[in-house]
């Protein structure tokens, strides 16, 4: 696990280059390197997970072909041997050093023989110089880049920030970003809060040359696995699918830790793990005080259970407003999902007591139908309008109160433009007859990886953790992508094949509660008189809302008025969205700047790095 960094014919020097390195330590501490030469470079920051003692990057065949590599190859045992038997030879077992022969052998094509999460960079000089980035099928490992088209000149980086230090890439936000920001909760597809940087999609290889230029080519994806006869035989092959890669996934050469929030999915996760790893240490978060939405009891039934040695951590919400700085840092753009602070705190604990590896049971609800608004966009009657319903609930802020909130320039600007709402209910209103599919496809392809995965990779990697997620192996989308609507959601049920797989495995109580959302109980802690409240009070004051001009400060006001006199979750999450997009602009976009990064990163390198 690593964060990679790079560039093709761009002017780096080797200061600059060494500062992109520096913003992304944490994801990468135990190692440094790089490789250079005419034209190009390749980075790495090393977290040593497989085979700590090897697995030096760059990897190199030759004096041809150098690669990075971010991510964990799950066969990387039987690729050696098949590599091997091809005459190739490798000093160490670390994972990422087949890459390689892989690529010398199967040239762009070598990612349809992979089996895990991963983020690669190549560059082949064997022809014309080549770099080519590859992402895995479900966008586990994120990669940002920055193409200029009229030089020819292409950077990269795992992490927004470090990008932002190259000299070439500008700190310019993208005027729409808001507005698509508070539709969706974060930007989709390949767009970013930053007008021409952009995140290579899942399944993608990017390849550039002198000569071509630069090029995208999206794989295809793997066909969807044989729907199965009965409920109860789906139940029970998802059960062994899950069982298979959760045995995998809890092999490491360092220590393995589960995330326990108390749900079914990483309960799920939690109980399969702890038959195959014994002794496994076991996280849960929870808040200081009395919440709604506790979750911290069905999480010590799960873990008494399954015999782990179960680890409570406890967040002070005063704590909050000196933690969600550094949130939104690692994101590098806006999340609207209040569990990006909790995420954080608890990947910190896991890091904290030991641990550099956590399974998690993300992704479980985009796979298998979790979501009410999945369940409520299915009960529409047949021509009845569900894409309305469904795209309103996907938004931060409701779109009666955004246009409300904006400045009137603002509004007029967005008015003037396809709201990232109607992209998405477009694209959904043409999906055809099958809804489930239509919905699924969506959630795991373009909401996921945008606003779950990335989110995910982030704040785990900020702790120096990988995080590793069953759930999105390929055999297991495969499986659920080909399950019949009826196995998913049905009777006011959601997840119905996977709570039948669970059965057996885990508490009654926790197969029995409602489903309650994964994140921070907002609307009860953003009240007047707390250190939250304070704080979003002083960040949105309305001298700092003129500075950009997007926004009313009057009807922020007002909504502040609301949440008081009547507090909700959506008053709540409006002002909690607005306060981390003045958070982000505050850190890479300030008003009167000069557009780069440069000032950042120096005090990023200078003072939060340095440690």
């Amino acid at each position: 696990m690593c964060r990679i960094f790079g560039h093709f014919d761009a002017q780096v020097s080797r200061h600059e280059f060494r500062t992109v390195a520096a913003l992304q330590r944490h994801g990468g501490p135990d190692a440094q390197t790089c490789a250079v030469g005419e034209g190009w470079a390749l980075g790495a920051n090393r977290l040593a997970i497989t085979d700590p003692s090897g697995g030096t990057q760059p990897y190199r065949l030759g004096e041809h072909i150098t690669v990075v590599f971010n991510g964990e190859l799950y066969n990387h045992a039987e690729l050696r041997k098949r590599l091997e038997a091809l005459g190739h030879h490798f000093d160490d077992s670390c994972d990422g050093s087949v890459l390689p022969a892989l690529y010398a052998e199967y040239g762009p094509d070598f990612t349809r023989h992979l089996d895990g999460m991963y983020a690669i960079a190549v560059v082949d000089l064997r022809a014309e110089p080549t770099l080519l980035l590859a992402t895995d099928e479900v966008g586990m490992k994120p990669l940002y880049h920055h193409w200029d088209e009229r030089t020819g000149e292409l950077c990269f980086s795992s992490e927004l920030p470090a990008l932002l230090a190259f000299p070439q890439v500008r700190a310019h936000r993208w005027e729409p970003g808001l507005d698509d920001y508070l539709s969706t909760k974060t930007p989709f597809g390949d767009r970013t809060m930053f007008e021409g940087v952009r995140v290579l999609p899942p399944a993608t290889t990017l390849t550039v040359t002198r000569s071509r230029g630069l090029r995208l080519t999206r794989r295809a994806p793997r066909p969807a696995a044989d729907a199965p006869v009965t409920p109860a035989a789906a139940a029970h092959r998802v059960r062994e699918l899950l069982d298979t890669e959760v045995r995998r996934l809890v092999r490491a050469d360092v220590p393995v830790s589960v995330i326990t929030s108390g749900g079914l999915d990483s309960s799920l996760v939690t109980a399969l793990a702890a038959r195959s790893a014994p002794g496994l240490h076991s996280f849960n978060i929870a808040y200081r005080g009395e919440w709604p939405h506790d979750e911290r009891h069905f999480a010590r039934e799960v873990a008494r259970r399954s015999g782990t040695e179960h680890h409570q951590v406890e967040l002070d919400p005063a704590d909050f407003p000196a933690l969600l700085g550094d949130v939104v840092w690692h994101l590098g753009q806006p999340n609207a999902d209040p569990i990006t602070l909790s995420t954080y705190a608890l990947f910190t604990a896991v890091r904290d007591a030991g641990f550099r590896v956590a399974l998690t049971g993300d992704a479980a609800d985009e796979l298998f139908g979790g979501y009410d608004r999945i369940r409520t966009a299915l009960d529409v009657p047949a021509g009845g309008d569900w894409v309305t319903g469904y795209v309103e609930a996907l938004a931060a802020v409701p779109r009666v109160l955004r246009e409300r909130l904006y400045s009137p320039a603002y509004l007029e600007f967005v008015r003037s433009r396809r709201s990232a709402a109607a992209r998405v209910a477009e694209a959904l209103g043409s999906a055809g007859e099958n809804r489930l599919a239509a919905l699924t496809d969506f959630e795991t392809g373009t909401r996921l990886p945008a606003y779950h995965l990335r989110r995910v990779d982030h704040l785990s990697m900020a702790a120096s953790v990988e995080a590793r997620l069953p759930f999105c192996q390929p055999s297991v989308v495969r499986y659920a992508t080909g399950l019949p609507a009826g196995f998913k959601v049905g009777d006011g049920r959601v997840k119905r094949v996977l709570y039948g797989a669970a059965e057996g495995l885990l508490p009654a109580s926790v197969l029995a509660r409602p489903k309650q959302p994964f994140t921070l109980p907002v609307g009860a802690m953003l009240v007047p008189g707390s250190a939250l409240h304070a704080f979003a009070r002083d960040l949105l004051a309305p001298v700092r809302l003129r500075r950009h001009g997007m926004l009313d400060p009057a009807a922020v006001d007002g909504l502040f008025a609301e949440q008081a006199a009547r507090p909700s979750d959506r008053s709540a999450l409006a002002l909690w969205s607005l306060l981390v997009h003045e958070l982000w602009l505050e850190q890479f976009a300030p008003a009167g700047g000069s557009g780069t990064a440069e000032g950042a990163a120096t005090a990023a390198v200078g003072g939060r790095l340095a440690a």
